[in-house]
């Protein structure tokens, strides 16, 4: 599904030049899991952005569906974004003035649905997502693990194949992650591409391959043991 080879990105400032990724190479295949770790400050984020076109690398190449998209324009990457690519971000990144309803149809805004087909989209994935009965409530209204169900519904309503996840349990208690972990897990069973930052060995063991960063750099890649 996407192949980065000699990936870098450099970062300058006024009297600094700090290189968050260094000539990375990866491959993730459609219908993976994989998780990113390793300490603050690697790349994690970075790599994430650049893999969700949000970015674009200081050289080396960017192949997505076999398009090599690392010189694209901003329209370009957009227009692959939007079919293909949906988020989920550690800080919920709900709009406090719209319904549960009405944030997850934000996503669907874009792509010239009509009306009938997006009310019903979205009654579909609220109903996946186990949030069907809360419709009608506030962002406020709901718990952190019930904001984050509504961010998973918003990723996937557009039928997104691939899922990029920044920290999803970071503002999560245990139970909550563990939740969260368990739909991520039940979105790769039905064929999704799932690939997420995090912290947390024991929610990097949902994934079936983990890629370790250090100062920009893949330091490992290791399996899931098959049970």
């Amino acid at each position: 599904m996407l192949k980065l080879h000699d990936l870098s990105r450099v970062f300058h400032t006024k009297d600094i030049e700090t290189s968050a990724l260094n000539k990375v190479n990866i491959e993730i295949a459609a219908g993976e899991f994989v998780a990113i770790m390793g300490p603050s400050g690697c790349g994690k984020s970075t790599l994430l952005n650049t893999i969700g076109m949000l970015d674009s690398p200081t050289s080396g190449h960017y192949w997505f569906n076999d398009e090599d998209v690392s010189n694209y324009t901003e329209g370009q990457l957009a227009n692959i974004r939007k079919k293909n690519i949906g988020f989920i971000f550690q800080n919920f990144n709900l709009i406090d003035e719209l319904t549960v309803a009405e944030n997850i149809e934000l996503a669907l805004l874009y792509h010239n649905i009509p009306k009938a087909e997006r009310d019903k989209r979205v009654a579909a994935v609220m109903d996946k997502v186990g949030i069907a009965h809360r419709a009608n409530h506030m962002p406020s209204q709901l718990s952190g693990g019930q904001q984050q169900r509504v961010a998973v519904a918003r990723a996937v309503v557009g039928d997104q194949k691939m899922i990029l996840a920044d920290e999803p349990t970071g503002n999560l208690d245990s139970a909550h992650g563990q939740e969260v972990m368990e739909m991520l897990q039940s979105l790769n069973d039905e064929g999704t591409t799932i690939i997420m930052v995090t912290h947390s060995p024991s929610h990097a063991d949902y994934a079936k391959r983990t890629i370790n960063l250090f100062d920009g750099h893949v330091v490992t890649e290791s399996m899931r043991a098959v049970s």
